[in-house]
């Protein structure tokens, strides 16, 4: 009996080392910059002489970003285009399952982009009616970005993590959201806070970062490693999908009269602000290792700053080849501010233990450092520099982003919206901590610092001991 057993384990045991091995070694050694990459970058000009054909407007309230989606949407009359990391089928989700639905009933194409690895995880997506709803449309067509493969692990680790969302030939939102509760609307107690950028372009068609991004989602929904999921219109006459699009439909009327407002058209003139130059930041959209292109431009420009760049990121997880790039921005530019969640306020519990142990580390590149301690996990992914360049998008300050997502940063010049990045970023620095040194932090007046529960500390100081080596993936 007991030989019985080996044999099974020994299988077991093979398969786990073949996932294992497969899903981490392409990912040991990263690639490193390539001078062609350098020299285009050289070639890139962020700032521009007058207003462009485009201009912008920040969203950082959850509500306001799903208000705006829905009114996209719902003023759509050609195409759609939603890319996002993450849609799950929660509140918020149907809310933009149903506004997706309704506009594909009134004849506009419907492109829908997921990462394939939150599917797999939910265990939702495989059966889901509601997402069959929409997949078997025959105005819409949802696919995945590298569905998971157990067969191929050496795919497994790149993911899509591109969020926007693109309506005609007018305008689009772009940002740090994944699309459900956490991240839209007021759903639910617990929530993230984050940030997107609504890019208008006064002449449909015209706006040279719209048609960027067009061209963009285009390379990229073009790949082998995308597929159509489920575009089966047969699905419709199954009971649960014909239940779940009635419920989608009932959903939207119910939006229409709860929140009239959302489905007005509104005049985006009035509701944007003049940019001067608009520019798309991207990383390489393959599944493998992949070139740092966003943190080297991204640090690359900062770089050019005359006095100060301040940046908001929920983690930091850097190699050296990073914070030796971060030394340099520091070096050359008189104030060099980040603000992170503190490790008592972070959603992520691989994000927390590094920061924890890392921190001095950070500290020793000169950047000065502030602790968002808030209460809420902070997701902002955003930058200031000087009064002119700002910039919103996906990027994390980890190397998942730096090396094996797909990920897009978009940087405008406008000191309008400078402004308003600056005074919406000052408030969440107000509920921060600022650190000294290793040791010493400053609280706030009228605030008291989070401490790290017991149970939190012992899954990081597990998560320390068993899977550091593995930051490089986290």
């Amino acid at each position: 009996m007991k030989k019985m057993w080996r044999i099974p384990l020994a299988v077991l045991a093979v398969v786990l080392c073949y996932l294992i091995a497969g899903a981490v070694l392409p990912f040991v050694h990263p690639p490193a910059v390539r001078e062609e990459t350098k020299q285009r970058f050289a070639q890139k000009e962020f700032y521009g002489d007058g207003a462009g054909n485009e201009r912008a407007a920040v969203l950082s309230d959850n509500v306001e970003a799903l208000a705006e989606r829905i009114r996209l949407i719902s003023q759509a009359r050609e195409r759609i285009i939603l890319s996002t990391f993450e849609f799950r089928n929660d509140e918020s989700g149907k809310d933009m399952m149903s506004a997706l639905l309704a506009a594909a009933d009134r004849g506009v194409k419907v492109q829908i982009l997921m990462d394939g690895f939150p599917a797999f995880k939910n265990l939702q997506l495989p059966s889901d009616p509601y997402f069959q709803a929409l997949s078997s449309h025959e105005n819409i067509q949802l696919a995945l970005y590298n569905p998971v493969d157990p067969v191929r692990p050496w795919k497994l680790m790149g993911r899509l993590h591109d969020k926007y969302l693109i309506a005609d030939g007018t305008a689009y939102i772009l940002g740090g959201r994944n699309t459900y509760d956490f991240f839209l609307g007021d759903y639910g107690d617990y929530k993230n806070y984050d940030w997107d950028v609504l890019v208008y372009s006064e002449e449909p068609g015209q706006g040279e970062s719209l048609n960027d991004l067009l061209a963009y989602f285009s390379q990229v929904w073009e790949l082998p490693l995308c597929r159509l999921w489920k575009d089966d219109a047969g699905l419709q006459s199954g009971g649960r999908v014909i239940r779940a699009r009635e419920a989608l439909m009932e959903r939207y009327a119910s939006l229409r009269q709860l929140h009239p407002d959302w489905f007005l058209s509104c005049d985006y003139r009035e509701k944007t602000r003049e940019v001067n130059c608009i520019r798309l930041l991207s990383n390489p959209i393959h599944c493998y290792a992949k070139e740092p292109v966003v943190y080297y431009e991204m640090t690359e420009l900062m770089k050019q700053a005359e006095s100060e760049v301040r940046f908001h990121t929920p983690y930091i997880i850097c190699n050296d080849w990073m914070l030796q790039r971060l030394s340099q921005v520091c070096a050359d530019v008189d104030q060099v501010v980040m603000m992170t969640n503190s490790a008592a306020n972070n959603g992520n519990p691989f994000g927390a233990m590094d920061y924890r142990k890392n921190r001095d580390e950070i500290l020793e590149t000169g950047i000065g450092i502030l602790e968002y301690d808030g209460g809420v996990s902070y997701h902002g992914k955003c930058f200031v520099m000087d009064d002119r360049i700002s910039g919103i998008g996906s990027f994390n300050w980890d190397m998942r982003s730096a090396y094996l997502d797909t990920e897009l940063m978009l940087i405008l010049d406008s000191k309008a919206l400078n402004d308003d990045m600056r005074l919406e970023m000052a408030g969440y620095e107000t509920r921060a901590l600022t650190v000294l040194d290793q040791d010493t932090v400053l609280v706030p007046d009228g605030m008291t610092a989070q401490k790290s529960g017991p149970a939190e500390l012992l899954l990081q100081g597990i998560l320390s001991l068993f899977a550091g080596w593995a930051r490089f993936l986290m």
